[in-house]
């Protein structure tokens, strides 16, 4: 998988996240600096998808 954007384009994906799985919170989407691996580790968890998945989506969005 390529690096996810987040910095640059991070306000549209995530809206975009939100819109395809109601279950995520702000606070689950929200990006500080270091922890990227992380987040994303745990955005996977909650919505349930395999990292192969997950990495798809996020490339799609």
């Amino acid at each position: 998988m390529n690096t996810i954007e987040i910095e640059g384009n991070w306000e549209e994906q995530k809206g975009k996240l939100k819109q395809m799985f109601a279950i995520l919170t702000d606070d689950d989407l929200m990006f500080e600096k270091g922890k990227k691996q992380e987040m994303l580790g745990k955005l996977q968890t909650k919505v349930g998808k395999t990292k192969e998945e997950f990495d798809k989506m996020m490339s799609q969005l």
